[in-house]
Protein backbone atom coordinates (compact mmCIF):
# COMPACT_ATOMS: atom_id res chain seq x y z
CA UNK A 1 0.00 0.00 0.00
CA UNK A 2 2.78 2.47 0.61
CA UNK A 3 3.32 5.23 2.99
CA UNK A 4 0.24 6.85 4.52
CA UNK A 5 0.19 9.97 6.22
CA UNK A 6 -1.40 9.07 10.06
CA UNK A 7 -1.32 12.54 11.81
CA UNK A 8 -1.25 15.97 10.59
CA UNK A 9 -0.95 19.52 11.66
CA UNK A 10 0.64 23.43 10.66
CA UNK A 11 3.44 24.96 11.90
CA UNK A 12 6.43 26.62 10.85
CA UNK A 13 9.35 25.20 10.17
CA UNK A 14 13.06 26.16 11.05
CA UNK A 15 16.41 24.28 10.99
CA UNK A 16 19.67 24.98 12.37
CA UNK A 17 22.11 26.71 10.82
CA UNK A 18 25.06 24.29 9.54
CA UNK A 19 27.61 26.97 9.58
CA UNK A 20 27.04 28.31 13.34
CA UNK A 21 24.93 25.20 14.40
CA UNK A 22 23.26 27.69 17.06
CA UNK A 23 20.91 29.97 15.10
CA UNK A 24 17.58 29.11 13.42
CA UNK A 25 16.82 29.46 9.78
CA UNK A 26 12.86 29.47 8.35
CA UNK A 27 12.88 26.94 5.71
CA UNK A 28 9.23 27.99 5.32
CA UNK A 29 7.66 31.96 4.61
CA UNK A 30 4.85 30.46 6.70
CA UNK A 31 2.80 27.60 8.22
CA UNK A 32 3.02 24.69 6.38
CA UNK A 33 1.42 20.88 7.02
CA UNK A 34 3.61 18.66 8.80
CA UNK A 35 2.76 14.92 8.60
CA UNK A 36 3.55 11.70 9.99
CA UNK A 37 3.84 8.64 7.47
CA UNK A 38 4.15 5.30 7.57
CA UNK A 39 5.24 2.58 5.47
CA UNK A 40 3.65 -0.67 6.08
CA UNK A 41 6.16 -2.23 3.32
CA UNK A 42 9.41 -1.70 5.28
CA UNK A 43 7.98 -0.80 8.73
CA UNK A 44 9.13 2.80 8.86
CA UNK A 45 7.74 6.11 10.29
CA UNK A 46 9.08 9.60 9.09
CA UNK A 47 7.72 13.09 9.36
CA UNK A 48 7.38 14.73 6.04
CA UNK A 49 6.93 18.56 5.51
CA UNK A 50 6.00 19.99 2.04
CA UNK A 51 6.47 23.38 0.95
CA UNK A 52 4.78 23.63 -2.83
CA UNK A 53 6.62 20.78 -4.72
CA UNK A 54 9.97 20.88 -2.08
CA UNK A 55 10.33 18.96 0.91
CA UNK A 56 11.67 20.65 3.60
CA UNK A 57 11.15 17.83 5.90
CA UNK A 58 11.62 14.19 5.39
CA UNK A 59 12.99 12.94 8.71
CA UNK A 60 12.73 8.74 9.63
CA UNK A 61 12.13 8.47 13.26
CA UNK A 62 14.60 6.49 14.73
CA UNK A 63 14.85 5.07 18.23
CA UNK A 64 16.97 7.31 19.56
CA UNK A 65 15.38 10.45 18.85
CA UNK A 66 13.75 12.34 21.24
CA UNK A 67 11.38 15.41 20.67
CA UNK A 68 12.09 18.45 23.15
CA UNK A 69 10.04 20.82 23.86
CA UNK A 70 12.28 24.37 24.22
CA UNK A 71 9.44 27.31 25.39
CA UNK A 72 5.80 27.73 24.70
CA UNK A 73 5.41 27.91 21.58
CA UNK A 74 8.46 26.10 19.99
CA UNK A 75 9.29 22.35 19.62
CA UNK A 76 12.84 20.50 17.75
CA UNK A 77 14.57 17.45 17.09
CA UNK A 78 17.67 16.11 15.73
CA UNK A 79 18.16 13.68 12.75
CA UNK A 80 21.44 12.38 13.35
CA UNK A 81 21.28 11.06 9.45
CA UNK A 82 20.55 14.47 7.93
CA UNK A 83 23.04 16.12 10.32
CA UNK A 84 20.55 18.60 11.57
CA UNK A 85 17.92 19.88 13.91
CA UNK A 86 14.61 20.49 13.03
CA UNK A 87 12.48 23.00 14.67
CA UNK A 88 8.54 23.48 14.56
CA UNK A 89 7.19 26.89 15.56
CA UNK A 90 3.14 26.82 16.52
CA UNK A 91 1.06 31.10 16.63
CA UNK A 92 -0.30 30.05 19.97
CA UNK A 93 0.12 28.47 23.24
CA UNK A 94 -3.43 27.01 23.07
CA UNK A 95 -1.80 25.39 19.87
CA UNK A 96 1.40 23.83 21.30
CA UNK A 97 -0.32 22.71 24.57
CA UNK A 98 -2.59 20.90 22.92
CA UNK A 99 -1.64 19.74 19.27
CA UNK A 100 2.13 19.49 19.73
CA UNK A 101 3.05 18.68 22.89
CA UNK A 102 0.11 16.44 23.76
CA UNK A 103 -0.08 14.85 20.42
CA UNK A 104 2.85 15.49 17.76
CA UNK A 105 4.94 14.33 20.97
CA UNK A 106 3.25 11.24 21.97
CA UNK A 107 3.17 10.32 18.05
CA UNK A 108 6.65 10.77 18.59
CA UNK A 109 6.85 8.84 21.48
CA UNK A 110 4.89 6.16 19.87
CA UNK A 111 6.47 5.50 16.51
CA UNK A 112 9.97 5.99 18.20
CA UNK A 113 8.59 2.69 20.15
CA UNK A 114 7.22 1.40 17.34
CA UNK A 115 10.90 1.47 15.12
CA UNK A 116 12.34 0.12 18.46
CA UNK A 117 10.22 -2.71 18.65
CA UNK A 118 10.33 -3.08 14.84
CA UNK A 119 14.31 -2.91 14.88
CA UNK A 120 14.47 -6.13 17.90
CA UNK A 121 11.69 -8.25 15.46
CA UNK A 122 14.40 -7.42 13.00
CA UNK A 123 17.55 -8.66 14.68
CA UNK A 124 15.58 -11.50 16.20
CA UNK A 125 14.76 -12.71 12.48
CA UNK A 126 18.44 -12.23 11.55
CA UNK A 127 19.63 -14.49 14.26
CA UNK A 128 17.11 -17.49 13.68
CA UNK A 129 17.75 -17.30 9.77
CA UNK A 130 21.45 -17.35 10.56
CA UNK A 131 21.87 -20.33 12.40
CA UNK A 132 20.35 -22.92 9.64
CA UNK A 133 22.26 -21.10 7.54
CA UNK A 134 25.78 -21.84 9.41
CA UNK A 135 24.57 -25.59 9.73
CA UNK A 136 24.76 -25.92 6.08
CA UNK A 137 27.51 -26.86 3.62
CA UNK A 138 30.45 -24.42 4.07
CA UNK A 139 30.82 -21.87 0.85
CA UNK A 140 26.96 -22.25 0.32
CA UNK A 141 26.70 -18.51 -0.74
CA UNK A 142 23.28 -18.36 -2.24
CA UNK A 143 20.70 -16.08 -1.21
CA UNK A 144 21.87 -15.58 2.25
CA UNK A 145 19.56 -13.30 4.34
CA UNK A 146 20.74 -10.20 4.61
CA UNK A 147 19.22 -7.11 6.70
CA UNK A 148 18.53 -5.34 3.54
CA UNK A 149 15.77 -8.18 2.96
CA UNK A 150 14.04 -6.99 6.18
CA UNK A 151 12.59 -3.74 4.95
CA UNK A 152 15.43 -1.32 5.74
CA UNK A 153 14.32 -1.70 9.25
CA UNK A 154 17.60 -1.80 10.67
CA UNK A 155 19.19 1.85 11.29
CA UNK A 156 22.21 1.17 9.13
CA UNK A 157 20.82 0.00 6.12
CA UNK A 158 17.23 2.20 5.82
CA UNK A 159 18.34 4.68 2.64
CA UNK A 160 19.84 7.88 3.46
CA UNK A 161 16.74 10.49 4.10
CA UNK A 162 18.48 12.90 2.44
CA UNK A 163 18.57 10.80 -0.99
CA UNK A 164 14.91 10.09 -0.58
CA UNK A 165 14.04 14.00 0.18
CA UNK A 166 14.98 14.94 -2.78
CA UNK A 167 12.41 16.98 -4.53
CA UNK A 168 11.70 16.77 -8.37
CA UNK A 169 13.56 19.40 -10.76
CA UNK A 170 11.24 22.29 -11.82
CA UNK A 171 11.02 22.30 -15.54
CA UNK A 172 13.05 25.31 -17.08
CA UNK A 173 11.27 27.78 -18.58
CA UNK A 174 12.25 31.11 -21.03
CA UNK A 175 13.21 34.03 -19.14
CA UNK A 176 13.87 36.58 -22.04
CA UNK A 177 10.19 37.68 -21.82
CA UNK A 178 10.22 38.23 -18.61
CA UNK A 179 13.90 39.69 -17.61
CA UNK A 180 12.21 43.55 -16.75
CA UNK A 181 10.08 41.43 -14.53
CA UNK A 182 12.60 39.61 -12.73
CA UNK A 183 15.40 42.13 -12.45
CA UNK A 184 12.83 44.52 -10.92
CA UNK A 185 11.81 40.99 -9.10
CA UNK A 186 16.04 40.64 -8.36
CA UNK A 187 16.15 44.64 -6.88
CA UNK A 188 13.05 43.96 -4.29
CA UNK A 189 14.65 41.30 -2.98
CA UNK A 190 17.66 43.36 -2.36
CA UNK A 191 16.37 45.30 -1.04
CA UNK A 192 14.31 43.58 1.57
CA UNK A 193 17.52 41.81 2.58
CA UNK A 194 19.11 45.24 2.98
CA UNK A 195 16.08 46.25 4.82
CA UNK A 196 16.37 43.40 7.03
CA UNK A 197 20.16 44.12 7.92
CA UNK A 198 19.13 47.24 8.83
CA UNK A 199 16.44 46.12 10.49
CA UNK A 200 18.37 43.99 12.74
CA UNK A 201 20.98 46.43 13.19
CA UNK A 202 18.22 48.52 14.76
CA UNK A 203 16.94 46.18 16.84
CA UNK A 204 20.38 45.39 18.29
CA UNK A 205 20.74 49.14 19.03
CA UNK A 206 16.97 49.37 20.01
CA UNK A 207 17.65 46.93 22.75
CA UNK A 208 20.92 48.44 23.65
CA UNK A 209 18.92 51.76 23.80
CA UNK A 210 16.60 50.38 26.24
CA UNK A 211 19.09 49.32 28.50
CA UNK A 212 20.95 52.36 28.44
CA UNK A 213 17.47 53.83 29.53
CA UNK A 214 16.22 51.84 32.17
CA UNK A 215 20.06 52.39 33.40
CA UNK A 216 19.89 56.08 33.07
CA UNK A 217 15.70 55.94 34.79
CA UNK A 218 17.65 54.46 37.96
CA UNK A 219 20.07 56.77 37.88
CA UNK A 220 17.58 59.55 37.29
CA UNK A 221 15.57 57.99 40.34
CA UNK A 222 18.30 58.15 42.33
CA UNK A 223 19.24 61.99 41.41
CA UNK A 224 15.87 62.52 42.80
CA UNK A 225 15.92 60.81 45.85
CA UNK A 226 19.34 62.59 46.37
CA UNK A 227 17.73 66.01 45.80
CA UNK A 228 15.24 65.34 48.39
CA UNK A 229 17.33 64.53 50.86
CA UNK A 230 19.21 67.94 50.15
CA UNK A 231 16.04 69.63 50.33
CA UNK A 232 15.64 68.30 53.73
CA UNK A 233 18.86 68.70 54.89
CA UNK A 234 18.96 72.42 53.67
CA UNK A 235 15.59 72.78 55.86
CA UNK A 236 17.10 71.15 58.64
CA UNK A 237 20.18 73.13 58.70
CA UNK A 238 18.08 76.32 58.33
CA UNK A 239 15.95 75.51 61.29
CA UNK A 240 18.74 74.27 63.40
CA UNK A 241 21.57 76.38 62.78
CA UNK A 242 22.19 79.28 64.19
CA UNK A 243 25.17 80.87 61.96
CA UNK A 244 23.29 82.49 59.17
CA UNK A 245 25.95 82.79 56.94
CA UNK A 246 27.78 79.67 57.21
CA UNK A 247 24.07 78.13 56.64
CA UNK A 248 23.63 80.48 53.41
CA UNK A 249 27.11 79.36 51.47
CA UNK A 250 25.98 75.68 52.43
CA UNK A 251 22.53 76.87 50.85
CA UNK A 252 24.02 78.35 47.92
CA UNK A 253 26.30 74.80 47.76
CA UNK A 254 23.79 73.21 47.90
CA UNK A 255 21.40 75.23 45.58
CA UNK A 256 24.22 74.65 42.97
CA UNK A 257 24.33 70.99 43.03
CA UNK A 258 20.43 70.72 42.91
CA UNK A 259 21.00 73.01 39.69
CA UNK A 260 23.79 70.99 38.53
CA UNK A 261 21.60 68.16 38.71
CA UNK A 262 18.61 69.25 37.13
CA UNK A 263 20.38 70.33 34.28
CA UNK A 264 22.17 66.08 34.25
CA UNK A 265 18.02 65.30 34.03
CA UNK A 266 17.45 67.70 30.72
CA UNK A 267 20.32 66.06 29.50
CA UNK A 268 19.05 62.41 30.18
CA UNK A 269 15.42 63.61 29.30
CA UNK A 270 16.74 64.87 25.77
CA UNK A 271 18.86 61.62 25.63
CA UNK A 272 15.35 59.68 26.08
CA UNK A 273 13.63 62.00 23.42
CA UNK A 274 15.88 61.01 20.80
CA UNK A 275 16.11 57.35 21.50
CA UNK A 276 11.48 57.37 21.35
CA UNK A 277 12.49 59.12 18.11
CA UNK A 278 15.11 56.32 16.82
CA UNK A 279 12.66 53.88 17.87
CA UNK A 280 10.07 55.47 15.53
CA UNK A 281 12.32 55.31 12.87
CA UNK A 282 12.65 51.60 13.45
CA UNK A 283 8.77 51.21 13.53
CA UNK A 284 9.07 52.99 9.99
CA UNK A 285 11.45 50.99 8.49
CA UNK A 286 9.47 47.84 9.32
CA UNK A 287 6.55 49.41 7.80
CA UNK A 288 8.46 49.79 4.56
CA UNK A 289 9.88 46.00 4.33
CA UNK A 290 6.37 45.33 4.54
CA UNK A 291 4.85 47.20 2.02
CA UNK A 292 8.55 46.03 0.03
CA UNK A 293 7.28 42.11 1.14
CA UNK A 294 3.66 42.88 -0.52
CA UNK A 295 4.94 44.45 -4.03
CA UNK A 296 7.65 41.60 -4.12
CA UNK A 297 4.85 39.04 -3.88
CA UNK A 298 2.65 41.38 -6.30
CA UNK A 299 5.76 40.94 -8.73
CA UNK A 300 5.86 37.18 -8.47
CA UNK A 301 1.78 36.57 -9.03
CA UNK A 302 2.44 39.03 -12.05
CA UNK A 303 5.25 36.98 -12.79
CA UNK A 304 2.94 33.93 -13.36
CA UNK A 305 0.40 35.86 -15.08
CA UNK A 306 2.77 37.15 -17.89
CA UNK A 307 4.19 32.89 -18.08
CA UNK A 308 0.53 32.21 -18.57
CA UNK A 309 -0.13 34.72 -21.19
CA UNK A 310 3.02 33.49 -23.23
CA UNK A 311 2.14 30.49 -22.80
CA UNK A 312 -1.20 30.82 -24.40
CA UNK A 313 0.69 33.42 -26.91
CA UNK A 314 2.87 30.25 -28.48
CA UNK A 315 0.05 27.67 -28.44
CA UNK A 316 -1.85 30.52 -30.79
CA UNK A 317 1.50 31.38 -32.84
CA UNK A 318 1.59 27.78 -33.52
CA UNK A 319 -1.98 27.46 -34.49
CA UNK A 320 -1.70 30.26 -36.80
CA UNK A 321 1.20 29.18 -38.47
CA UNK A 322 -0.86 25.41 -39.19
CA UNK A 323 -2.86 27.37 -40.71
CA UNK A 324 -0.47 29.28 -42.72
CA UNK A 325 0.95 25.97 -44.10
CA UNK A 326 -2.19 24.47 -44.84
CA UNK A 327 -3.44 27.99 -46.62
CA UNK A 328 -0.13 27.50 -48.87
CA UNK A 329 -0.86 24.16 -49.73
CA UNK A 330 -4.30 25.14 -50.78
CA UNK A 331 -2.58 28.04 -52.59
CA UNK A 332 -0.12 25.72 -54.61
CA UNK A 333 -2.75 23.10 -55.15
CA UNK A 334 -4.68 25.95 -56.72
CA UNK A 335 -1.52 27.41 -59.11
CA UNK A 336 -1.11 23.98 -60.25
CA UNK A 337 -4.94 23.56 -61.23
CA UNK A 338 -4.19 26.73 -63.16
CA UNK A 339 -1.08 26.09 -64.75
CA UNK A 340 -2.83 23.17 -66.08
CA UNK A 341 -5.66 25.47 -67.54
CA UNK A 342 -3.43 28.12 -68.66
CA UNK A 343 -1.74 25.36 -70.78
CA UNK A 344 -4.78 23.59 -72.11
CA UNK A 345 -6.02 27.35 -73.40
CA UNK A 346 -3.36 27.49 -75.15
CA UNK A 347 -3.36 24.34 -76.82
CA UNK A 348 -6.94 25.27 -77.47
CA UNK A 349 -5.47 28.68 -78.99
CA UNK A 350 -2.88 26.89 -81.52
CA UNK A 351 -5.86 24.42 -82.27
CA UNK A 352 -7.99 27.26 -83.59
CA UNK A 353 -5.16 29.41 -85.50
CA UNK A 354 -4.34 25.97 -87.00
CA UNK A 355 -8.05 25.56 -88.29
CA UNK A 356 -8.30 29.53 -89.24
CA UNK A 357 -5.23 28.58 -91.17
CA UNK A 358 -6.57 25.58 -93.06
CA UNK A 359 -9.75 27.32 -93.90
Amino acid sequence: MGEQPIFSTRAHVFQIDPNTKKNWVPTSKHAVTVSYFYDSTRNVYRIISLDGSKAIINSTITPNMTFTKTSQKFGQWADSRANTVYGLGFSSEHHLSKSLYIQFAEKFQEFKEAARLAKEKSQEKMELTSTPSQESAGGDLQSPLTPESINGTDDERTPDVTQNSEPRAEPTQNALPFSHSSAISKHWEAELATLKGNNAKLTAALLESTANVKQWKQQLAAYQEEAERLHKRVTELECVSSQANAVHTHKTELNQTIQELEETLKLKEEEIERLKQEIDNARELQEQRDSLTQKLQEVEIRNKDLEGQLSDLEQRLEKSQNEQEAFRNNLKTLLEILDGKIFELTELRDNLAKLLECS
